[in-house]
């Protein structure tokens, strides 16, 4: 890519914008009338529909760009500006998440979408895809790791909840809405930049 972002960077970028740990007491709630042997059947299935969703979008969402006639420049400044303000709210939170109470196991909704697959890394893997097609593989694999590591945190939810406390759970999602600041602002600079050297 045009900002040099590599599989561990992708990886990483990916990972903080799915906000696993900001999920946690999502889920938990989500799970607490469930049976704990079918918590981990249900994580499982739903991070697997998360993971397909985004697969998705990540080898088809350059076609649909391309037929919009979006530049690279305009998606690099945007997944800038929205990765910004994704990292914003993990820094200054408003209040803690609303989760409407279901009727039995939840599925697909809200766990695999909004929480995991949700617009914010629908349009990562967008971005990734759209400013370097020929590294597919490289993407996948970011892809991958990113929902392998997501899944693991969520199955250790509860155990991981007891040992941090709510407290240090959040204060990890404020570090880990900074390092996501700086990414993203590193995206739009680049973006920028690409799009002033063109016109200059």
């Amino acid at each position: 890519m045009h900002f040099q972002m590599n599989i561990y960077s992708a990886a990483v970028t990916l990972f903080l914008v799915m906000d696993p740990l900001g999920n946690i007491p999502v889920f938990l709630s989500l799970l607490k009338q469930v049976d704990p042997k079918r918590r981990t059947k249900i994580i499982l299935r739903e991070s697997l529909i998360a993971f397909a969703i985004l697969t998705l979008f990540l080898f088809c969402g350059k076609p649909i760009l391309t037929s919009l006639h979006i530049s690279e420049e305009a998606l690099g400044i945007a997944g800038g500006i929205i990765l910004f303000l994704i990292a914003i709210k993990m820094l200054f939170p408003m209040g803690q998440k609303i989760v409407e109470p279901t009727q039995g196991e939840p599925f697909i909704v809200p766990m695999a979408i909004p929480l995991l697959a949700g617009p914010s890394s629908m349009t990562t893997v967008i971005l990734f895809a759209s400013q370097a097609p020929q590294q597919m593989g490289k993407w996948f694999t970011a892809l991958v790791a990113a929902s392998l590591v997501a899944t693991l945190l969520l199955l250790i939810a509860v155990p991981l909840q007891k040992l941090l406390g709510v407290k240090v759970i959040a204060a990890l999602e404020r570090l880990m809405g900074m390092i996501l600041t700086t990414i993203a602002v590193q995206m739009f600079l680049t973006g920028l930049g690409t799009y002033l050297s063109r016109i200059g």
